[in-house]
């Protein structure tokens, strides 16, 4: 048996338990009239609900995508009619997303599935097992981009209040 053989698969791991939350995701929003989730879209509409309007540009840099990555996102919802996109009236060189009136139902769909998921797993698992799981998945990332990225997105909870943290953990809050 070789040594990588007998080594821990966290990567396989991860990418199950991204695919399994994808897929709820998509399966709850379906079963409330949302057929069309894009695993892209909770980041995004959490996004242009904390920052709306938000340029294309600050749209990426938040994502941590090219400026090109963020316009294709939100020309997907804008098509889809969650969003529209303006030119910046005080710099036509700009373009601005903002959520429609059908975004912001969209984006309350999305964060009241993602609370309920997060719930479940604050269930299954107790606030050290939680902090330990953040402290590996924070490990994985594999250079500072993608740590700044992920601290933005999802802030790193205080160890001396695992507690609080986990228990009644919101979506709204890891904008």
């Amino acid at each position: 048996m070789s040594q990588s053989s007998r080594m821990y698969r966290f990567g396989d791991l991860l990418a199950l338990a991204r695919r399994g939350w994808v897929a709820q995701m998509a399966a709850r929003l379906a079963a409330v009239g949302y057929r069309d989730y894009r695993r892209t879209d909770a980041a995004v509409v959490r996004l242009l609900l904390a920052y709306s309007p938000v340029s294309i540009g600050r749209l990426g840099e938040g994502l941590g995508i090219t400026r090109q990555a963020a316009r294709k996102l939100a020309d997907g919802l804008q098509h889809r009619g969650y969003a529209i996109a303006t030119r910046d009236t005080r710099d036509l060189r700009r373009v601005n997303v903002r959520l429609t009136p059908a975004g912001d139902h969209y984006a309350a769909a999305v964060i009241a599935v993602i609370e309920a998921l997060n719930s479940e797993l604050c269930a299954r698992v107790t606030p050290d097992q939680l902090l330990a799981a953040d402290a590996v998945l924070r490990a994985a990332l594999p250079d500072q981009e993608s740590r700044a990225t992920a601290a933005r997105l999802v802030p790193a909870p205080a160890e001396a209040h695992a507690e609080e943290a986990w228990v009644g953990l919101r979506a709204t809050d890891n904008v």
